[in-house]
């Protein structure tokens, strides 16, 4: 079973459920075109990394398994999942960004994400299930039965009507073909009539109600992904409808610290899942990033521990960090649209408390007696561990390496 499915359950049935969906969104292809998969670290003029670079690090951290989702484009699905098969077997489901409005059109020199964005969509369902335009009810299982589809509203009668109307369609042929779906709802990016910016908070929760409300059981998203508006507007939404399953995304790279805190603060006011894209393909190891996500978001570390830590790991690995220890603790905030026009100003620094946080700290301790699945040649199985099994061998991998 899926770790999302065996989550998305006891969110449901347990009001204080402690389940949190993680994800990787590697679906910058969708937005970001050659620049999607980064900067390439050994090449001092900024080259980006290719595409193959990118998909290696798909399947490493689909590996890894301590991820419950991992996001990609309908090519990348093609390759990964219906050729490859590297989720059979695997706790991680594969999803795919099933449209692909104009604000996240961000090629180099475009004015697209300026403008009120369009509904728009690339992606085709039954490419997504089987790589084909039409699937035969048995193939539909060979590939994504997961993905993601996005609005964003812009305070515009008609715009907003053709979000929706985009929505609805998408809906009606999702549900026929037995394809689920999360949903994710942008800040407006081009707001045509300005809302007070103390007010977005609400006008998000508001159209996230009202686009829901004549939505039945059947064809409703699994949960949502937005910008984090802020400890009340999640509160808001997370008390409103706690099936709603309300969920953040991670926006621009930031800080290590940005990162972690966000997911940390976004959690203590009721998010039960998050998406990180760029602050995972941008981390210097991407692997020890998620490991320390995962945590944070199980509740095993805080997010000032979690930071010294990485930086802790980075050491051991002999991976040169971005920024140094003192400058990553910074709290400096971050672009949460694909097009840059907007920045988090939702977590605050706490009254009474340096952004710079220089307490000592210590990784996780580790049970020593505690053993995991291991594969013929000696390396750990992952897709036979259980989550206990998986945190434990992490913590005792990490605990060796920070010494």
């Amino acid at each position: 079973m899926k770790s999302l499915d065996e989550k998305l359950a006891d969110i449901h049935s347990n009001p204080n459920s402690n389940a949190f969906i993680l994800a990787d969104a590697k679906d910058a292809d969708m937005a970001f075109g050659i620049a999607a998969p980064g900067r390439s670290p050994e090449h001092a003029d900024g080259e980006f990394r290719s595409l193959a670079e990118y998909r290696d690090n798909i399947r490493r951290n689909v590996a890894q398994g301590l991820i419950d989702i991992m996001l990609m484009s309908v090519s990348s699905n093609e390759i990964l999942t219906i050729r490859e098969r590297i989720f059979d077997g695997s706790t991680v489901t594969p999803a795919i960004r099933a449209n692909d409005t104009t604000d996240i059109h961000v090629a180099r020199g475009a004015t697209y994400p300026q403008v009120p964005a369009r509904p728009f969509r690339t992606a085709v369902l039954d490419h997504a299930q089987c790589g084909q335009t039409s699937c035969d009810i048995s193939d539909r299982h060979l590939g994504a039965n997961l993905g993601l589809f996005s609005m964003t509203f812009n305070n515009d009668v008609e715009l907003d009507r053709a979000m929706l109307e985009a929505y609805k369609a998408f809906r009606i042929e999702a549900e026929q073909k037995g394809f689920r779906h999360f949903l994710e709802v942008f800040t407006p990016n081009a707001m045509v009539n300005p809302i007070p910016a103390e007010q977005l908070g609400g006008f998000l929760n508001d159209m996230i109600a009202r686009a829901l409300a004549g939505v039945p059981a059947s064809a409703r998203p699994l949960f949502l992904k937005i910008p984090y508006p802020g400890p009340a507007a999640m509160e808001e939404l997370a008390k409103y409808d706690p099936h709603l399953v309300p969920g953040i995304l991670g926006g621009s790279s930031g800080t290590t610290y940005d990162a972690f805190k966000l997911l940390a603060e976004a959690k203590a006011h009721g998010a039960k899942a998050a998406l990180f894209g760029r602050k995972i393909n941008n981390a210097e190891h991407q692997l020890s990033f998620i490991q320390f996500l995962r945590w944070i978001a199980d509740g095993q570390v805080g997010p000032e521990e979690a930071t010294k830590a990485y930086h802790g790991v980075l050491a051991g690995l002999g991976v040169k960090p971005h920024r140094p220890l003192e400058e990553d603790m910074q709290l400096t905030g971050g672009v949460t649209s694909y097009g840059g026009t907007d920045r988090t100003t939702s977590i605050p620094k706490t009254p009474g408390k340096p952004a710079v946080v220089n307490a000592p700290t210590a990784p996780p301790t580790v049970d020593t007696n505690v053993s995991w699945p291991t594969r013929p040649d000696g390396l750990p199985d992952f897709a036979k561990m259980t989550p206990q099994q998986r945190l434990d061998y992490h913590k005792d991998r990490l605990s060796r390496t920070i010494g």
